[in-house]
C-alpha cells in the first residue's frame, strides 16, 4: 500500500516496537494485524482498537464513541471497534499499551 498518510506513517511508526505489522484494505481505510490477528484499523485519519469487556470500559471512560458507518437504512455500530482518544494518541507508551490489550481483545474474542 503506497497511499499511506502522515497520519498512518505515525501509528506504523508508534507501533513498530510491537513487531511485524501487516497493513491490508479494509472497506476504505487500512487494517492492520499483528501476531496474525486485526487489532486495529485507520479510517478517515481515525485509529480504531479492537476492544472487548475488559478493556471497553478504558474507552467509555474517555468518551470514546464504537467505529459506525451509514448505510441506506441507518447508521451501523461497530462496537468491537472503538475509537483511539486523542490524548492516548499523542502519549506513546501508553498508545503502546493500548495496542497490546487490542492484540489481546483480538485474540480472545
Amino acid at each position: 500500500m503506497n497511499s499511506r498518510n502522515e497520519f498512518s506513517n505515525y501509528i506504523l511508526d508508534t507501533l513498530s516496537p510491537l513487531g511485524e505489522i501487516i497493513l491490508g484494505r479494509f472497506f476504505g481505510g487500512t487494517s492492520l494485524k499483528c501476531r496474525g490477528k486485526q487489532f486495529c484499523m485507520i479510517m478517515k485519519n481515525r485509529l480504531y482498537f479492537r476492544v472487548n469487556k475488559n478493556s471497553l470500559n478504558s474507552y467509555l471512560q474517555h468518551d470514546a464513541a464504537p467505529f459506525s458507518y451509514l448505510t441506506k437504512k441507518g447508521r451501523v455500530y461497530v462496537r468491537s471497534y472503538y475509537e483511539v482518544p486523542s490524548d492516548i494518541l499523542d502519549d506513546e507508551e501508553i498508545l503502546l499499551s493500548w495496542a497490546e490489550i487490542a492484540i489481546e481483545a483480538s485474540r480472545n474474542k
